[in-house]
């Protein structure tokens, strides 16, 4: 080393006890997560309307609300905005397990075709679902924010630290969830309780241990935060950019396919596959890959350009769709046992496993280098403006997805379909094979609509 070389400045304690906060805010959410669509249907919410609470108004808040919430941040100052963000979490969870924990709502083995549900628990449930999604709009902004200002020199390992923390919570929340509601005498809606104890530790970390980076890093002099008429004029400029609202619809593709590992998924293992399933650890296949190949994935591949990587992991996650067609053939079906790591679980389950696996190589690939890929799409000048709307594939995604493969799996998969005596449902196979089909050739469909929208740019130069 060169005897001028400058010694490594540690982390300060801001972005230490920012990732600690992260970890449990994203233990919260994937806590229960897997099981809204499942619980919502048992607690009497009929067929449909769990996918539509799940998709447009859970998922679609929180990843489309952060235009706004970030900016409300920046005006407030990160710690406020952590403390307010929390106590919404946390009276959000509160709410989702009021009708059972209080309301005398019972939860059915079942998940119901009617609703059954009073105007309570409707109440109790929609607020819930909205301060979730609210308050997890807070968050992101805030935590890479504190990495972003905190990390220095040093913002590519600063943020690969946040994205392994990120995963990291993801898992342990998975795994505390599925130990408690497998204790003796708990049902499902014990999860909102896991959710909400992570909501109020998290709470208390920012009240005791954040310092807001400003402060710590002695920022005199802070960028003046966007005004909200800003924000709206900004929507309007990004969204008249026909190039970009063209790459919004293809992009989603990508994500309508993602969030049925939050919707279809779940629906499909609960009602055809075993009546008890354990999604929680099921889903948790996708942090485990991402935390396990990120490195590798990003070594091997890193050097792609940016639309090569994003078509082949929309490939991929077409595929993931597709391979569930294999277990409808297999001798014995989708609820044959068979022994997949430390269990025996039902086939169907095992490529359940395997697809979420997939879904996320296919994160992987796309996801990080999507913004890379809009950076190159924004006009000179206008970078930060069009990265700040980066995540409107995503929420367009979720608002589509909940509701569609909701639909699209009650009314078409389970077309034919014959209930056995054990409760489940023996899906047509003719209609399963074509629904898995059609979902992958959707995925598939996505990639080459980004190949061609990308072959399209560069014959058209802005």
């Amino acid at each position: 080393m060169a005897a001028d070389a400058e010694p490594k400045v540690p982390f300060p304690s801001s972005f230490w006890s920012a990732n600690v906060i992260e970890l449990f805010e994203r233990a919260a959410f994937y806590a229960m997560a897997s099981f809204v669509v499942i619980y919502l249907g048992q607690m009497g919410f009929g067929s449909n309307w769990p996918g539509v609470i799940n998709g447009p108004l859970l998922w679609g808040t929180l990843y489309l609300l952060p235009i706004f919430s970030g900016t409300i941040a920046d005006r407030i100052g990160f710690k406020k905005a952590l403390l307010l963000a929390f106590a919404v979490l946390a009276v959000g969870y509160f709410c989702m397990g009021y009708p059972v924990w209080f309301g005398g709502q019972r939860l059915q083995g079942a998940m119901t075709d009617k609703v059954t549900v009073g105007w309570q628990a409707w109440v109790s449930i929609l607020m819930g679902i909205q301060l979730i999604g609210i308050g997890g709009s807070f968050v992101k902004p805030c935590i890479a924010g504190t990495v972003q200002k905190t990390a220095g020199a040093r913002k590519t390992l600063g943020f690969a630290i946040f994205y392994m923390v990120i995963n990291i919570g993801s898992v342990v929340g998975r795994i505390v969830a599925f130990f408690v509601r497998s204790k003796p005498g708990f049902d499902l809606s014990i999860i909102f309780a896991v959710s909400l104890a992570a909501a109020v530790v998290a709470f208390f970390l920012v009240l005791f241990a954040y310092k807001d980076p400003d402060l710590e890093m002695g920022t005199s002099e802070r960028k003046p935060a966007k005004s909200l008429r800003e924000i709206f004029l900004g929507i309007f400029l990004v969204l008249g950019n026909g190039r970009f609202v063209l790459f919004i619809l293809v992009a989603s593709g990508f994500y309508f396919i993602y969030n049925q590992v939050y919707t279809l998924l779940p629906l499909y293992v609960k009602k055809t596959v075993e009546l008890s399933p354990r999604m929680d650890l099921y889903t948790a296949a996708n942090p485990i890959v991402i935390v396990a190949f990120q490195l590798l994935i990003t070594k091997l591949f890193g050097k792609l350009p940016p639309i090569k990587s994003i078509v082949i992991g929309t490939v991929i996650i077409g595929l993931s769709m597709l391979i569930n067609v294999l277990p409808v053939y297999l001798s014995g079906g989708v609820g044959q046992g068979t022994r997949f790591l430390f269990w025996m679980l039902p086939l169907g389950s095992v490529f359940i496993i395997l697809t979420v696996a997939l879904i996320a190589f296919g994160e992987l690939f796309a996801s990080s280098r999507m913004y890379e890929y809009i950076g190159s799409l924004s006009p000179k000048g206008q970078e930060g403006l069009f990265l700040g709307y980066a995540q409107l594939p995503m929420g367009f995604g979720a608002i589509v997805g909940g509701p569609v493969g909701t639909l699209f799996f009650n009314y078409f998969m389970c077309r034919g379909a014959v209930k056995e005596a054990s409760g489940l449902l023996r899906l047509d196979p003719f209609y399963a094979t074509t629904g898995w089909a059609l979902l992958g050739a959707f995925g598939l469909a996505s990639a080459l609509a980004m190949f061609i929208y990308n072959r399209w740019l560069l014959k058209h130069p802005a």
